[in-house]
């Protein structure tokens, strides 16, 4: 089949939310829809089978970790990262150089590419736009990502810029190095918060000809304001026959709000990050499931939710396994998280096909303000 194929199924009549169909070499994907991130070939503490029950079709693999261990070849040996971790679904794996860019002190950037040390060992590596892709090939991903140049925000003119230079250098050697025909590609528009670099990079990535796009450098440091006036005029100027990804982002209320400018998918780790240090994401705000207010409540997570966790367990024993130290509280934790996001996304989904997502994002932004508020009060009264 042909590497990646994408249809728009339906519209929102009042903003750019769109209902899309992306077929993929392993499976059909909804969009818009939230990717779990498997940093190491595993979302943590969750098994494909509790993904799959939570709604997650598709996931996204690190390729910066994977390459340091157990390394891209010994994957590939083994039938690939489908086979490796026993995902049956779709696979987007990112180029690895946001990980590489965070590394700071032991990285330099060069146009050949990234010398950098590995965090494991101090090992010296050169990341390049050729070997992220063959790293990604290897993996046997269903989506790849061209390696960009992310810089941290706030950043000057002069060094977006660069970034912006460099990004579609390495742009163009990710095209000419990809020799899989089965993995579609994407480029990330970089830019900045300077509108100006935003439309000149985006009308260069687009030029390319990828199979889909990103927005990258949207979730390393700048205001939300910022953020959501960057992603709507980016989404505009790339092409409505293909996906459009946002990187990195994020909370669900950031997520239906993107949702709203016409972005497809997403990936963040605060799911499964937050449920390890005990916070949940319910349909009337966050809960910390850690406070002293939880000890005898025998209410579920999140009463509207039926996810294994707020079918069988009350408030009380997650609080109980999270001060006792128990595993058992971060896969309770994770298993909620995941199924809240992937619930998100597909009332999103119905929303838009029913014509009425202003008035979905409207009711679910004032319900998770509302129950933020009483959190917030609680929280100044009471203490932590």
């Amino acid at each position: 089949m042909a590497r990646l194929s994408f249809r728009i199924a339906a519209r929102d009549g009042n903003s750019a939310a769109r209902l899309g169909l992306m077929d993929t070499v392993h499976g059909p994907v909804e969009t818009p829809a939230f990717m779990p991130v498997g940093t190491h070939g595993v979302v943590k503490s969750l098994t494909p089978q509790e993904l799959r029950a939570s709604g997650t079709s598709i996931l996204l693999g690190n390729t910066y970790h994977l390459y340091l261990r157990p390394g891209h070849e010994l994957i590939r040996d083994l039938g690939g990262l489908h086979r490796f971790m026993a995902w049956d679904g779709a696979l987007l794996t990112d180029s690895g150089g946001f990980q590489v860019f965070s590394l700071a002190s032991l990285r330099h950037v060069r146009d050949e590419g990234v010398d950098f040390r590995s965090h494991l060992d101090g090992s010296s590596h050169l990341l390049s736009p050729e070997l992220s892709i063959e790293i990604q090939e290897s993996l046997g991903s269903d989506i790849m990502m061209a390696l960009d140049e992310c810089p941290s925000q706030p950043s000057t003119y002069d060094t977006n810029l660069r970034a912006v230079e460099r990004t579609t250098l390495w742009a163009e050697r990710s095209l000419r190095a990809r020799s899989s025909g089965s993995a579609a590609l994407f480029g990330i528009v970089q830019g900045g918060l300077f509108e100006d670099l935003r439309r000149r990079h985006a009308a260069e990535i687009v030029s390319l000809g990828f199979d889909g796009h990103a927005i990258g450098g949207v979730s390393v440091g700048e205001p939300r304001e910022e953020v959501r006036s960057v992603v709507a005029a980016t989404a505009s100027l790339l092409p409505e026959d293909r996906p459009r990804y946002l990187m990195g982002v994020g909370r669900p209320e950031e997520l239906v709000e993107m949702i709203g400018h016409g972005i497809d998918l997403f990936d963040c780790v605060l799911p499964t990050r937050n449920a390890r240090n005990g916070q949940l994401f319910t349909s009337r705000g966050t809960l910390s499931i850690k406070r002293e207010e939880y000890a005898r409540d025998p209410l579920p997570a999140d009463p509207e939710c039926d996810c294994p966790t707020c079918r069988d367990y009350s408030r009380a024993y997650l609080r109980h396994l999270f001060k006792s130290g128990e595993i058992l509280s971060s896969r309770l934790n994770s298993i909620h998280n995941i199924h809240f996001y992937q619930s998100v996304m597909a009332q999103a989904r119905e929303a838009i096909a029913q014509g009425r997502y202003g008035e979905f994002l409207t009711h679910f932004l004032s319900r998770l303000r509302r129950g933020e508020e009483a959190e917030a009060r609680w929280s100044h009264e009471t203490g932590p």
